[in-house]
């Protein structure tokens, strides 16, 4: 049964799920759909065309759906989709999509958006992803599964980020990171494989070792990045993580491909 407390505003034409709880002061627009199971722990305020899936949880003072921050939105019918079994903490906020992008921001299942966090408009974000405290997503970006993000770090508009990759705390990512790819600094540079994501997720040591061989060819010095990506292309071609990379490379970008510095030891 849908529990609403008698403080919180639930416009009636909002829908609601069975077993639905919305606690004290929250505020839920009319084109609000909760999905079974969503939980408003207090102060959240829902707005505009928003779909939260099964399960998902959100904590105080969460802002989801309003106007995105687009000088360029006119008020156009935009919608944020957020998918099953989401935990989204204090103070989140996540926008809307806008004309120029598609009209929709998307979020996965399964989800860990940590306090502070924001996700821009139009961006795309995949399953299993985590946003540690502060993490700023910029509009347009996309975001591959299990990619996880440390704490205050932030990604430019347009940006794109593959899946498993590792984003470490602080970084300033310009732009964009290799699937199973690990960044860090200000502005980020490649330093290699997350092999920790790796390991815990249960690649075998001969798949990272096949993406390990084709990292070092992809990232040597001698040759053109175009050159060095098509002797990956040819000589892993039966590996699906390295081909998943070489996709990536080859996939049309507004941003530039974050690479390693070699002289980092210097």
């Amino acid at each position: 049964m849908t529990e609403v407390h008698p403080t919180s505003i639930v416009d009636a034409k909002a829908r609601l799920a069975p077993d639905v709880k919305v606690g004290p002061y929250c505020v839920v627009g009319p084109d609000a759909v909760l999905g079974d199971g969503v939980v408003l722990h207090s102060h959240v305020v829902i707005e505009g065309r928003t779909s939260i899936g099964a399960g998902t949880q959100v904590f105080p003072f969460a802002t989801i759906g309003h106007a995105p921050q687009d000088l360029k939105y006119k008020g156009e019918p935009s919608r944020l989709e957020i998918g099953s079994n989401n935990l989204i903490r204090e103070h989140v906020t996540m926008n809307p999509g806008t004309e120029g992008g598609g009209m929709v921001t998307s979020i996965g299942n399964n989800c860990a958006f940590l306090a502070g966090s924001h996700v821009g408009h139009d961006s795309i974000v995949g399953d299993h992803v985590v946003f540690s405290n502060n993490v700023m997503l910029a509009g347009h970006c996309k975001i591959g599964d299990y990619v996880i993000f440390g704490g205050g770090a932030a990604l430019h508009q347009f940006g794109r980020v593959g899946k498993h990759a590792f984003i470490g705390g602080m970084s300033a990512v310009e732009n964009d990171v290799i699937p199973y790819g690990l960044v860090v600094g200000n502005r980020a540079v490649l330093m290699g494989l997350n092999l920790i994501g790796l390991k815990r997720r249960g690649f075998s040591r001969d798949r990272i070792h096949a993406m390990r061989d084709a990292y070092g060819v992809l990232f040597a010095e001698d040759g053109t990045l175009r050159d060095r990506l098509e002797r990956v292309a040819d000589r892993f071609a039966d590996e699906p993580e390295v081909m998943e990379i070489v996709e990536f490379i080859r996939a049309e970008s507004d941003r530039a491909i974050c690479m390693p510095r070699h002289d980092r030891a210097a």
